[in-house]
């Protein structure tokens, strides 16, 4: 473990906004505020969901909505979604549960300070930012009993299932957390030296030779297979949740942002979309539903066209076939990727077959 390089993230609560309209569909966006593939090398990207009515397809136009929640705001559940409050509370016991969680708070802060330097910012997204530190010793707190938010159950779940992980699997590893209340800390491995896929691009023209592209590809697949059989949907895979490790000849490809997951059954529908609203699935578009494993093999799929096209993936211009996949790749790689971007989900194949698929023999 390497002590030495921590990532610190605060998310920032904002109250809940409802949109009501007779034809809602209900988007939490993932989409970032810099503008894709212009991120700095130190930048770390933090997304924030929103909610989006619309009426033929995703709007660019948003509210605000919470990213990570505070405690009895949003449990760990299958689909993700917030437990209903109780509305008959009465004042003088909420003054006394908000006054316990004040002192509460206090206390995790101070606990945080105690045992953790913070240094300078690497970035800031909708929802928080990202600050590089160092641990001050090495034993970690005891969160025994303590309700948590879904991203660091899920991330706990992910710890417990790879002994020795920390630098050793896809996900980035939880090192340590503190629910400040109005904020949720998050200690998290920082690789080194690694930067964001949308910036690796950048930096090698806008897009990636096809050798190089397969073995990004190949790693992220195996990523995806091992969060299935954890049964955690990540629901926001893209360029900018995908860290590359560039300290060896081989890139690494290293998975972030676990702040739009949830722990998944094999037959959960999902009927609010979490994620990056121009990667939505066709299906949506046309059901308002959606499903893990035929929606992650989309996400694969617009993550190897925008490692080889130079271009911004949106689902309803390839759809709409204003976008095409290139005449130049191999065989093998157009069939993949093809087989990946298929309209119907129940066609497309799933993880355990994209592995088996003959771009990687």
């Amino acid at each position: 473990m390497n002590k030495d390089f921590v990532q610190k993230t605060k998310k920032a609560l904002k109250k809940d906004r409802k949109v009501d309209s007779s034809m809602t569909r209900s988007v939490k966006d993932g989409r970032t505020k810099a503008t894709k593939r212009k991120a700095s090398p130190d930048q770390q990207l933090t997304n924030k969901r929103t909610r989006v009515s619309e009426v033929a397809g995703p709007s660019t136009s948003c509210q605000d909505e919470v990213r990570t929640v505070k405690r009895g705001k949003r449990k760990v559940t299958e689909d993700g979604e917030a437990p209903s409050r109780n509305p008959k509370r009465r004042r003088g016991l909420l003054d006394v549960v908000l006054n316990q969680e004040s002192a509460s708070s206090s206390v995790e802060s101070a606990e945080f300070e105690e045992k953790y330097e913070e240094k300078n910012q690497l970035g800031e997204g909708g929802c928080g930012s990202v600050f590089a530190g160092c641990r001050r010793e090495d034993n970690l707190p005891d969160k025994n009993g303590r309700q948590i938010s879904v991203e660091v159950a899920v991330m706990l779940k992910l710890e417990s299932s790879t002994a020795s992980s920390v630098g050793h699997s896809a996900p980035v590893s939880l090192l340590d957390w503190y629910d400040l209340q109005q904020e949720l800390i998050l200690v998290l491995e920082r690789p080194m030296p690694a930067e964001d896929l949308a910036h690796y691009i950048e930096e090698h023209g806008g897009s990636l030779q096809e050798d190089e592209a397969k073995i990004i590809i190949q790693q992220l697949v195996d990523a995806a297979v091992h969060l299935k059989q954890n049964s955690i949907f990540h629901r926001d895979i893209k360029i900018e949740n995908i860290l590359i490790e560039t300290g060896s000849d081989v890139p690494r490809l290293r998975l972030i942002d676990f702040g739009m997951s949830c722990i998944n059954k094999k037959t959960s529908i999902y009927r609010t979309f979490y994620g990056t609203s121009a990667h939505v699935p066709p299906e949506w578009l046309n059901s308002c539903t959606y499903s893990a494993g035929p929606t992650t093999v989309w996400q694969v799929g617009v993550v190897l066209f925008e490692m080889l096209h130079n271009k911004d993936f949106r689902s309803t211009n390839f759809i709409r076939k204003r976008l095409k996949i290139s005449s130049t790749l191999s065989q093998d790689c157009l069939d993949f990727l093809e087989q990946c971007l298929i309209k119907v989900p129940k066609q497309r194949p799933t993880l355990e077959q994209l592995l088996n698929h003959t771009w990687f023999t």
